[in-house]
């Protein structure tokens, strides 16, 4: 499987996982995920993908500082349904870093490192994606702003082909490139730009 080479320079989330370490999967614990990780799980990459993974990083940054987030001891919240527009992909790409997983999530191990009803959509009193670290109560809210990094002009007439069935191969793969050029500039020109993921803490 060849991916584009610049998912391998996107930025690398590190995080301690307890129940990873409990049950062997790794002996201290310490998971590394790559953007490769959630292109794998949404069978895609697009800017809603990498403005996922950039709001995890960001709203783990700013809960955790220089030490290693604790995946299972996150809360996530967003404000739209499940169902509403890209909702349903960000929460998918925060449960793989997070661990934070709906109802259907993991139980836990007598009553420890439980992961279900952890992510919760659709929460009233919110404006934007919210982390909240369960051992100490800090939260943070992470909004994208994905205007800040533009598509390349063409890309939406070369869309408007593909879907009219009218592209040839040339046409879908200027489009492709174009599309993933954009996906690019987010997470390594733009993966700390205030503009685009801006962090606000709660309380």
């Amino acid at each position: 499987m060849a991916f584009p080479a610049f998912f391998d320079q996107a930025p690398v989330l590190r995080l301690h996982d307890g129940l990873a370490q409990l049950l062997g999967a790794t002996p201290d614990g310490v998971i590394e995920y790559r953007y490769a990780d959630a292109v794998r799980l949404a069978g895609h990459s697009c800017p809603t993908v990498a403005g996922a993974w950039l709001c995890a990083r960001a709203g783990l940054r700013a809960l955790y500082g220089e030490a290693l987030p604790e995946r299972g001891g996150i809360a996530v919240a967003l404000p739209e349904a499940e169902d509403a527009g890209v909702a349903g992909v960000i929460g998918q790409v925060l449960t793989l870093v997070t661990g934070a997983a709906g109802a259907g999530g993991f139980k836990g191990l007598g009553g420890q490192h439980a992961r279900n009803g952890l992510l919760r959509y659709g929460e009233p009193g919110i404006d934007a994606l919210r982390l909240r670290r369960l051992d100490t109560g800090d939260a943070v809210e992470v909004a994208l702003d994905t205007s800040v990094v533009p598509g390349d002009p063409a890309q939406r007439e070369l869309l408007q082909r593909v879907i009219r069935g009218e592209a040839d191969a040339d046409a879908r793969r200027r489009f492709g490139e174009a599309w993933q050029d954009r996906v690019r500039r987010m997470l390594l020109e733009h993966a700390d730009d205030p503009a685009m993921v801006r962090v606000r803490r709660i309380g």
